[in-house]
Parts: structure tokens; C-alpha cells; sequence
């Protein structure tokens, strides 16, 4: 570390973190880097691509585009922080059953997103998820299994809440 880091608080994932970080460098790059949370994926590294979402006090971010500095004190929540030990998220257990994934660099990304939606509209139609999820690039699957994926899972989520 140089002269100019600066030692971060930060709480991922329900984890208490204090680490170095340079000036410049990315939340992504903390996480990847500084903390071998490897699911969030650089993709594009300048915010096109969605393979790095991560949920930053509440709301889904790109975690290229924040630096590492900028979350002092705030509490994030990767794709690593998502399951419950063995037990899978309703959204990640949907991905799977809808085969909404084929090579999976996108999904953690996508399901960060869709987790983001689902928390805010748990029964949201075809055309939101659509354009909630505009922002995230999949070059494998196409867009549909995503979709159902991501509808299955908020009814799963909307039934366990009755």
C-alpha cells in the first residue's frame, strides 16, 4: 500500500471488514482483490455490463463504478453473501431450475439485479424484470429463462412471506 491509502469499515456480506485501499481503486477491486470475493466479475470495468452488481446500502450498484473509499462504513451484499449456508436463494434456486445460465459470468450479476427488484417489487411483470435487468449483459442465454427465473423466484419469495 502507498502513503495515500486509506483503511475502510466496511460490512459485507454480515462480515465486519477493515482493509487498505488505494485512492483509485474500484469496490470491485476490493472485493476481488482485497477480499477473494470472486463472485461479483469484471466484465467491463466502466459500468456496461452488470457482471459486477452488488447491493450497497440497499440499492444495486455497479461495483466498478464506486471506489473502494466511497463505502466507508456501509454495508454491502455480494452473491457470495446471498445463500444460507447449503440453502440457496429462492433466486438462485429458480436460475437453476429455469437453466437461466449457461456459462454464469453474468449471473451473479443478474441475480444481485434481480435480487434489488424482487425486495422492492415482489410481484413484478414480464416488462419490469425487463427493463429492471436492461443493464445486465448475457451473451449465452438469451433473455427468457432469465425472466421466468426471476418471476418464479419472487412468487417463491412472495409465498413464503404469507
Amino acid at each position: 500500500m502507498s502513503e495515500y491509502s486509506r483503511r475502510v469499515q466496511v460490512t459485507i456480506n454480515a462480515r465486519e471488514h477493515e482493509i487498505d485501499c488505494e485512492p483509485r481503486q474500484s469496490l470491485l477491486e476490493l472485493l476481488r482483490d482485497g477480499l477473494q470475493l470472486t463472485g461479483s466479475k469484471e466484465g467491463c470495468n466502466d459500468g456496461n455490463c452488470g457482471a459486477c452488481a452488488v447491493i450497497l446500502e440497499g440499492k444495486c450498484v455497479l461495483s466498478c463504478c464506486v471506489l473502494a473509499v466511497e463505502v466507508d462504513g456501509a454495508i454491502i451484499e455480494t452473491i457470495e453473501g446471498l445463500s444460507d449456508g447449503l440453502e440457496l436463494h429462492p433466486l438462485q434456486s429458480a436460475f437453476l431450475q429455469e437453466t437461466a445460465l449457461q456459462c454464469g459470468y453474468c449471473t451473479p450479476g443478474l441475480i444481485m439485479a434481480a435480487k434489488d427488484l424482487l425486495s422492492h417489487e415482489p410481484n413484478p411483470s414480464e416488462s419490469r424484470i425487463r427493463h429492471w435487468l436492461a443493464n445486465n449483459l448475457c451473451r449465452c442465454t438469451g433473455y427468457d429463462r432469465i425472466i421466468k427465473a426471476v418471476k418464479k423466484a419472487g412468487e417463491t419469495i412472495a409465498a413464503s412471506h404469507e
